[in-house]
């Protein structure tokens, strides 16, 4: 397999740690009545997203051993199996959660530091089934422990998400949209950059909806996380629910 020529891994280590440091100071922060608060996610506390953040990088660590070393690991025994550990992590103390956090990214780190080139294009299989260079799983870890902050309702919004990360991660959100059978056709223009997306199909049948609005906006709406807050529909017609995606 062939990594993305944009790939740098470098870059993308700091852009990782960064974004983990601003992590461990909102959960620093928590109390014990603080972690079994609910989060954003539907039936998920607080502790539930950061023990899910700890096996995520626990999860990450064994696909980039097993890119480079040759040996398979698998990311999670199963999907049940993962979600079994983030029941049973989820009541611990705020302190012990904490701890689980920063020990596990900083596995993490560590492993990531370990990668060679030819190690980053080697495939390797997620708990669900996809194969993929394991230069994914950083993208992946980004993108978790950026969405999961905001999903800790703690003052961090994807107003603070680097915008970087926003215009990557919007493209491959519609990607994504193109290929589910919920998806809406929608015509996005990104007022901020000039960037336009759509999730129809290149013919569509029906008139199709542009949203309008800045990056952020419009990838805070199509994940579940807003309303609709900034956007607007250029015909003045209400803005449709998007189905939940992460």
């Amino acid at each position: 397999m062939t990594t993305d020529p944009n790939f740098d891994p470098s870059a993308l280590l700091g852009q990782i740690e960064a974004a983990t440091g601003q992590l461990l100071l909102t959960a620093a922060g928590f109390t014990g009545a603080d972690v079994r608060a609910p989060s954003l996610l539907p039936n998920w506390s607080r502790g539930h997203v950061l023990t899910h953040l700890a096996r995520n990088a626990d999860g990450g660590r064994r696909l980039l051993t097993w890119a480079r070393t040759g040996v398979e690991a698998a990311e999670y025994d199963s999907l049940d199996a993962r979600d079994a550990e983030i029941e049973s992590g989820a009541g611990r103390t705020a302190d012990e959660l904490l701890a689980d956090l920063r020990e596990s990214a900083a596995a993490f780190a560590a492993e990531y530091r370990r990668m060679t080139p030819a190690a980053w294009a080697a495939p390797v299989r997620w708990t669900a089934g996809q194969e993929r260079p394991a230069a994914r799983a950083a993208d992946s870890r980004l993108t978790e422990v950026l969405v999961h902050h905001v999903d800790l309702a703690a003052g961090y919004t994807p107003a603070q998400w680097p915008p970087d990360f926003v215009h990557a991660m919007l493209a491959r959100v519609v990607t994504s949209f193109t290929h589910r059978a919920d998806a809406l056709a929608l015509r996005l223009h990104a007022t901020d950059t000039g960037t336009r997306h759509t999730t129809a199909p290149s013919e569509p049948t029906e008139p199709t909806p542009v949203i309008q609005g800045p990056e952020s906006a419009l990838l805070t709406w199509l994940m579940g996380r807003s309303p609709g807050t900034g956007l607007t529909v250029e015909d003045g017609s209400a803005l449709p629910a998007a189905p939940f995606l992460y």
